[in-house]
């Protein structure tokens, strides 16, 4: 945190940046700058903005998730045949379900990178195989459909508050806990200082191993939040939903300024990353771009942005691999 005025005027250039996008595509195309759009945008990067959240507690530990996608499937998958096999079972008992298997998704992350002292990259690289693969099995490859998604799954992200789309309101609640806890409680703090210098940190007497199962746990609740969301957003489930978003998760948060060196990283921040992709995406159809060309062009302006933050902290971002059991021996010996 000794580094405050490097984010923050990383976050007013990115401000700047999103605001002459959003000006130049409404140039061309007024439409882009009503409210109306504007609440297209907010709804369709809100269950980004969730996932963004979960993996910035890990990436401020050093660590990384790559398998919050494949959480939110699995967890989505689980809850939509859940409610199909009882339809009883109230909104709230499913939203608890949600996050209760996502955390145990998450617990097992943090639990064998600390039991087995194992690289994040490398833990997270094969449960994101193992959960896709087990949808397949609980689902027997079957799709869950329209028609049998339950009501009030597809009713949660479609409800509006004071004329706003619960999706947002439910992206606001994660985005206020999760500053609540990066800012004013004890936890948050030791994740900055457990990233910035591990080694210290335990001389310090943070309980450096609570600490990241404690992330990754927290990383898997939003996943599984996120997955039900999903699968109500879009009334469906199957074995590949949101294949590959780890990576536009991740993005997000680099964009944002959040370092994958660890220890560095703002919630403001991590939320204007998601807001400058969701204004990529949301520009490009509005200004008539070729669906063909949309995705290499959203994917070419996220990869120049990442690699233009990634210039700035490039040897910290070399950390990523490091085992977490490296800086444990450092302090021990």
């Amino acid at each position: 945190m000794t580094k405050s005025s490097s984010p923050l005027r990383r976050e007013w250039l990115l401000v700047g940046i999103i605001v002459l996008l959003a000006l130049a595509v409404g140039a061309r195309a007024p439409v882009f700058l009503t409210w109306r759009n504007a609440l297209d945008i907010g709804n369709d990067s809100a269950i980004l903005a969730i996932l963004v959240m979960g993996q910035m507690l890990v990436l401020l530990t050093r660590g990384v998730d790559l398998s919050v996608a494949s959480n939110l499937a699995l967890t989505g998958m689980l809850c939509a045949l859940a409610a199909k096999a009882w339809p009883a079972l109230p909104l709230p008992v499913l939203v608890m379900l949600a996050c209760a298997i996502g955390a145990g998704l998450g617990f097992v992350n943090g639990w064998l990178i600390m039991r087995f002292q194992l690289p994040a990259i490398v833990v997270t690289l094969g449960t994101m195989s193992a959960y896709r693969g087990a949808i397949f099995v609980a689902s027997g490859g079957a799709w869950v459909n329209d028609h049998q998604v339950h009501p009030a799954i597809k009713g949660l992200p479609r409800d509006t508050l004071l004329g706003l789309p619960m999706l947002i309101w439910c992206a606001a609640a994660v985005v206020v806990l999760a500053l609540v806890l990066l800012r004013w409680r004890r936890e948050g703090r030791e994740l900055y200082a457990l990233g910035g210098n591990p080694s210290a940190a335990l001389y310090a007497g943070i309980p450096v191993p609570r600490r990241l199962v404690m992330a990754y746990t927290l990383c898997g609740a939003l996943a599984g939040l996120a997955g039900l969301l999903w699968v109500g957003r879009y009334s469906i489930a199957f074995t590949e939903l949101a294949a590959g978003y780890e990576l536009t998760v991740i993005a997000a948060c680099v964009i944002g300024g959040v370092s994958i060196g660890g220890g560095v990283g703002t919630v403001s921040g991590a939320v204007l990353g998601v807001l400058f992709i969701g204004v990529i995406n949301g520009a490009l159809p509005v200004i008539q771009v070729s669906p063909f060309w949309q995705q290499a062009i959203a994917g070419a302006v996220i990869l120049v942005s990442v690699v233009l933050n990634a210039r700035a902290d490039r040897h910290r971002g070399r950390q990523i691999l490091e085992r977490p059991a490296a800086a444990m021996q450092g302090a021990s010996a």
